[in-house]
C-alpha cells in the first residue's frame, strides 16, 4: 500500500497479475479499511451488505464469483463515496450438503456415520468445515472481495446458535411453531424431510394407468401407492355418481377385497377423466387434506426407506417403486387394468441434493405456521392492522415498497409464492446442524404392547404414526409436556426429574440462514452494530434462491426484529457456458473454474467477464475466450498508464482539474465529466454492465485512441495526463481493483485507492467542435483505406471546410498527424482536383488526390466491376418493388426493408460513379 511521500516508480513493460495480486490483497488487509470502524476521515451514512454465506463445502464456482464481483463493486463504490461500508462475510453450515459430503468421504474410508456415532461423526464434520472455511476465505480474497473479516460469522458459531434457539423459543411461545402429524417431503436416501423449496422437478416420460375400481375407473402414475385406497371421491353436482354418494361397497383390489365408501367434494374436476378418483391420504398432500376434512383414516404404505410397510400385505418389505410392474401384473391378472397410456409426461419430484425421488410421507415434525395471525412487533413496518400472519407481513413490506426487488418482474413471482406458501417444515432427520431446542422429560411409565399395536395408522385426530428411526422419544408414555428452552434445563419444571433428552432432530438450514442479516450483528442483544447497520442496504444474490432464502429472511426479520432485513434486493442470473447450457462437472469442457481462470488471466479480467454484458435477473454466458479478451483490456489500461508515466516522468496526485489549453483538452475534460456523472448515477442504480461499457469505451476509444495520440502532437500535457489517469483509475477501481490499486501506488498518494474520494462530475459543457475534427480525420482514414493507400505512406489532402474552416485551420497539425498527411490544405472553398477520391462529412468536403499513387487503369477496372455489380443489384430491387403483387401481399416491414436496401444501393452507385469520374 502506498505511503506518504513515496516517489513514482517506473511502470514495467508487462503487467503480471499473478505476481501483483497477492501483495495487493495483503496490503488491503493490513490497512483494515474494509472495517468501517477503521476508515479514515469523517464518513457519511452507513451502507451494509450481508454476504450470502457460501456453503461450508470449500468450493468456489462461477455463481459465487459473479456474486462476489457484483457485491465488491458496490462496496468499493460506496466506500469511495464516503459511506461507512460494512460488507459482512461468513459461511453457512449447509447441514444436508455438508453432512452428505463428509459421509461420502467416510464411505471411501470404509466406514459410516452410524459406525462412528453422533459425537465422533460431528467432530469429523467440524474438522472438515474448518478446513473448508480456510479454502473459502482464500478463494474470496483471490477474487478481491473487500469484506470486513474481523466480523466474519458462521451459522453454527456460538452467537448465531444462541440466536437460532432464541428465535425458535419466541416463535413457539407465540404459537408460530408447532409439532404435528403432516405430510412431508421425504428423501429416502438422505433420510430427512425437505421443505417444498428443496424439492426439484425433473420431467419424466412414464406410463399412466387406468384401473377399474368398483363402479368407477381411476387413473394414476403410481400404482404402488394405491394399496389401501378405500375412498372414492366425486363432485357433489355430478349426476352420474349422485346415487353412490354415502354408500359402502366391497371392491376387488390388489390384495383382495376392500370395503370402499363414496364421498362428495367440490375439489374433484368432474370433467377430467371419469370424474371420479380414489385418495391416498398418507402419500399425497392434497389427499391428506381431504382425509383431515372428512375425518378419514391415514394409513402409511411406504416407509422412510422407500419400502412397503406391513399394510401392503404380500409386498411388505419390498421397494415400492421397484414393485410397480409386479403390482400392475397382479391387477392385470384380475382384469382390473382398463388401459395404459404409454407416453405420459410428468414432473418427478426429486431431492435437490442427491436427486433421489421424493416420497410424500406422514410424519411427526416441527412446523412454522405461516398463516396464523400474531402481533405486529413494530410500527416501523407501517402495517395497517395490529395483527398479521407471517406471510401477510412478508408480502406487505414488498407491496408497500419498503423492499425493492430488482428487476421488478420478480415481484410477481414473489407474491405468487407467498400467496401459496404452506406451513414450513423445519425439522430435519440428520445429525449436523442446530439441534431443536426442545427437551423431553424421561420420567417413564410402563405401558402394554397393545397400546401400539397399529403403529402405521394415524387417526383423524392425530394418533401415533409408524415411528421414525430416531423417534425414541415417543416410545414411552409421558405426562410431562415438552420443554422449549434456549439452554438445556437442569430439571423438568413440572415434575423435577433431571433426566432430560433433547429432540434428536436438527433445524432446516434455511431457518438459521433466515436470521442472517440481524443475527450476524449481535441479535437478540441490542448491539451498536445492529442499530447502525440494520436494516442492511442491499441483498445481492441469485434469483434461484429468492424463495429458499430471500423470502425467509423477510419472514424472520419482520417478525423477530420488527423491520425489513434489507432495503433492496438485486437478483443476478445463473452463469452458463458459451452455448447457454448449464455448467456441469459431468461436462468438464463447459465448466469454468474461477480460480483456474484467475491464475491464468488475473482476477480483474475474471471480474469484468462476469459483469460486463449482464443484466439483473438474466442468465449470463461465460467462456475462456471472453475472459482472455478482458485480460487484453487490463493490459491496455496498464499500457495507457505506462505511456502517461513515461511522458510525465513522475506521477503526482492532481487535486483539481487542470485548466484546458486546447480543443482536445476541453473535449476530454467534458467527456470525463459526462462519464463521471453517468458512472455515479449508474452504479447507484446497479447498472454494472452499462457503466463498465461506458468506462471501457472512454478508456480505449476517447482517451487512448484520440486524446493520447493528440497529446503526442501538442505536448506540454503532463499535469492533464496525470489528472486523467488518476480519475480513470478511480472510475475503474470498483471493477478492476488490483491493477488500479497497483498503478495508484505510482502516484505516491497518502491513502490507498480503495478509500480515495470518488470523482465528482464538473459542469464543463459538451465540446461539439471536436466532433468535426474527429469526422474529418475518420473520413481521411476511410478514403485512404478505400484507395488502398499503404498505412505508413503520407499523403497530401485538401479540405474544403466551408463554415468550419476557421476551426479546422487551428487543428491542421493534429489532423495531419492523426490522418498521416504529408501536406494538409484547409480553406473555405477549393476547386475539385483531378483524379481524387472525395468524401463529404458535416458540410466539409475532403479530397484525396490519387495521381501517382495508384495504377489508374487497374483502379478504374476495379471500380467498374463494383459499379456493374451495384447497378445489377439495384435494378433487381427496383423490379421487385415495382411488382404490385409483392408490395400488396408482403408485410409492411419487409417492403420497408427492401426500399431501404434500394436506397443504400443507389447511394453506392452514385459514389462509385464519382470515384470513376475522379480518375478520368
Amino acid at each position: 500500500m502506498p505511503r506518504t511521500g513515496k516517489k513514482s516508480v517506473q511502470i514495467p513493460p508487462v503487467y503480471q497479475p499473478a505476481s501483483v495480486e497477492p501483495g495487493i490483497t495483503a496490503a488491503w488487509e493490513k490497512s483494515s479499511f474494509a472495517n468501517p470502524d477503521r476508515l479514515p476521515a469523517k464518513r457519511g451514512k452507513p451502507f451494509s451488505i450481508a454476504l450470502p454465506p457460501p456453503n461450508a463445502t470449500g468450493v468456489l464456482h462461477a455463481g459465487h464469483a459473479v456474486m462476489l464481483a457484483i457485491q465488491d463493486i458496490v462496496a468499493r463504490f460506496q466506500r469511495m463515496r464516503g459511506r461507512r461500508v460494512l460488507w459482512l462475510p461468513g459461511t453457512d453450515h449447509a447441514a444436508i450438503a455438508t453432512q452428505a459430503v463428509v459421509e461420502k468421504l467416510l464411505a471411501k474410508e470404509g466406514t459410516t456415520r452410524q459406525q462412528l456415532g453422533r459425537e465422533a461423526f460431528l467432530a469429523k464434520v467440524r474438522q472438515f468445515v474448518a478446513d473448508s472455511q480456510g479454502t473459502i476465505r482464500k478463494q474470496m480474497r483471490t477474487m478481491g472481495a473487500s469484506c470486513d473479516w474481523s466480523r466474519e460469522r458462521y451459522t453454527l458459531d456460538d452467537g448465531l446458535s444462541a440466536a437460532v434457539n432464541e428465535a425458535f423459543v419466541r416463535m413457539h411461545r407465540d404459537g408460530l411453531i408447532y409439532r404435528g402429524y403432516r405430510i412431508v417431503n421425504w428423501c429416502p436416501r438422505c433420510h430427512s424431510t425437505l421443505s417444498d423449496d428443496e424439492v426439484e422437478y425433473k420431467e419424466q416420460r412414464t406410463k399412466f394407468y387406468y384401473f377399474t375400481y368398483g363402479p368407477v375407473v381411476i387413473g394414476t402414475a403410481r400404482p404402488e401407492t394405491k394399496f389401501l385406497d378405500k375412498t372414492i371421491v366425486v363432485h357433489p353436482e355430478d349426476e352420474r355418481y349422485r346415487h353412490l354418494v354415502g354408500k359402502t361397497m366391497d371392491v376387488e383390489w390388489i390384495e383382495g377385497k376392500v370395503s370402499a365408501n363414496v364421498i362428495a367434494d367440490p375439489v374433484v374436476d368432474k370433467d377430467f377423466g371419469s370424474g371420479a378418483m380414489t385418495i391416498t391420504p398418507a402419500h399425497s398432500f392434497e389427499d391428506f387434506e381431504l382425509a383431515q376434512k372428512h375425518k378419514l383414516p391415514v394409513v402409511q404404505i411406504i416407509n422412510e426407506d422407500g419400502n412397503f410397510t406391513q399394510a401392503a400385505g404380500s409386498f411388505a418389505g419390498k421397494n415400492a417403486r421397484a414393485s410397480r410392474d409386479a403390482i400392475v401384473a397382479k391387477l392385470q391378472a384380475k382384469g382390473l387394468v382398463s388401459r395404459v397410456d404409454e407416453h405420459y409426461v410428468h414432473n418427478l419430484s426429486v431431492c435437490y441434493r442427491c436427486g433421489t425421488p421424493v416420497e410424500p410421507l406422514p410424519s411427526k415434525q416441527w412446523f412454522v405456521n405461516v398463516s396464523v395471525k400474531c402481533k405486529v412487533l413494530s410500527s416501523k413496518l407501517k402495517y395497517p392492522q395490529k395483527e398479521a400472519s407471517l406471510k401477510e407481513l412478508a408480502a406487505w413490506v414488498v407491496q408497500s415498497g419498503q423492499i425493492e426487488i430488482i428487476p421488478d418482474r420478480f415481484q410477481k413471482t414473489y407474491f405468487h409464492w407467498m400467496d401459496n406458501l404452506r406451513d414450513w417444515c423445519i425439522s430435519r432427520q440428520i445429525w449436523f446442524g442446530h439441534r431443536i431446542p426442545v427437551y423431553y422429560c424421561k420420567r417413564e411409565f410402563p405401558i402394554s404392547n397393545s397400546q401400539f399395536s397399529n403403529k402405521s395408522q394415524i387417526s383423524p385426530s392425530g394418533g401415533s404414526p409408524e415411528g421414525r428411526q430416531n423417534s425414541k422419544i415417543d416410545s414411552k408414555l409421558n405426562t410431562c409436556p415438552p420443554i422449549v428452552s434456549v439452554a438445556k434445563p437442569k430439571k423438568c419444571p413440572r415434575c423435577g426429574n433431571t433426566k432430560l433428552e433433547q429432540d434428536p432432530d436438527t433445524l432446516d438450514t434455511w431457518f438459521s440462514s433466515g436470521l442472517w442479516t440481524f443475527s450476524t450483528l449481535g441479535w437478540p442483544a441490542k448491539t451498536k452494530d445492529l442499530k447502525t447497520y440494520h436494516p442492511t442496504s442491499l441483498m445481492e444474490t441469485g434469483y434461484d434462491i429468492l424463495f429458499f432464502w430471500v423470502a425467509r429472511m423477510i419472514i424472520m426479520s419482520t417478525y423477530l426484529v420488527g423491520e425489513v432485513p434489507f432495503r433492496q434486493v438485486y437478483l443476478h442470473g445463473m452463469v452458463r457456458d458459451k452455448n447457454g447450457q448449464k455448467m456441469s462437472k459431468s461436462r468438464p469442457e463447459t465448466a469454468i473454474d474461477p480460480l483456474d481462470m484467475i491464475e491464468k488471466y488475473g482476477a480483474d479480467a475474471m471480474r469484468l467477464s462476469l459483469v460486463i454484458g449482464t443484466t439483473p435477473g438474466n442468465d449470463t454466458r461465460l467462456w475462456e475466450e471472453k475472459i482472455a479478451s478482458y485480460r487484453n483490456f487490463v493490459n491496455k489500461l496498464w499500457n495507457i498508464a505506462r505511456f502517461i508515466s513515461l511522458t510525465v516522468g513522475e506521477l503526482k496526485p492532481v487535486t483539481a482539474p487542470p485548466k484546458p489549453k486546447t480543443l482536445a483538452d476541453r473535449w476530454i475534460l467534458a467527456e470525463l465529466n459526462a462519464l463521471t456523472k453517468r458512472a455515479t448515477d449508474g452504479l447507484q442504480r446497479y447498472e454494472f454492465s452499462a457503466v463498465g461499457e461506458a468506462v471501457y469505451e472512454f478508456t480505449w476509444s476517447k482517451l487512448a485512441d484520440w486524446y493520447l495520440e493528440i497529446a503526442k502532437v501538442e505536448g506540454g500535457k503532463e499535469k492533464m495526463l496525470s489528472y486523467l489517469l488518476q480519475q480513470v483509475l478511480k472510475l475503474w477501481h470498483p471493477f478492476t481493483p488490483f491493477v488500479t490499486e497497483h498503478l495508484w501506488e505510482r502516484f505516491g498518494a497518502r491513502q490507498p485507492l480503495m478509500v480515495s474520494p470518488w470523482p465528482k462530475a464538473g459542469r464543463t459543457k459538451a465540446v461539439n467542435d471536436f466532433a468535426h475534427l474527429q469526422s474529418v480525420v475518420t473520413a481521411i482514414r476511410n478514403l485512404r483505406s478505400t484507395a488502398k493507400v499503404e498505412p505508413a505512406k503520407r499523403v497530401a489532402v485538401q479540405v474544403a471546410a466551408g463554415k468550419h474552416s476557421k476551426l479546422l485551420k487551428t487543428q491542421t497539425a493534429v489532423i495531419a498527424a492523426l490522418a498521416r498527411c504529408s501536406e494538409l490544405t484547409v480553406a473555405a472553398k477549393l476547386p475539385k482536383p483531378s483524379q481524387a477520391a472525395s468524401a463529404m462529412v458535416s458540410g466539409v468536403t475532403i479530397y484525396l488526390p490519387l495521381a501517382g499513387m495508384l495504377d489508374a487503369g487497374k483502379e478504374q477496372e476495379r471500380l467498374r466491376r463494383e459499379l456493374d455489380e451495384a447497378e445489377r443489384y439495384a435494378k433487381m430491387l427496383e423490379q421487385k418493388l415495382a411488382n404490385d403483387a409483392f408490395t400488396a401481399r408482403a408485410p409492411q416491414q419487409v417492403v420497408a426493408a427492401e426500399r431501404e436496401k434500394l436506397a443504400v444501393q443507389q447511394s453506392k452507385v452514385e459514389k462509385l460513379k464519382e470515384q470513376l469520374a475522379a480518375l478520368r
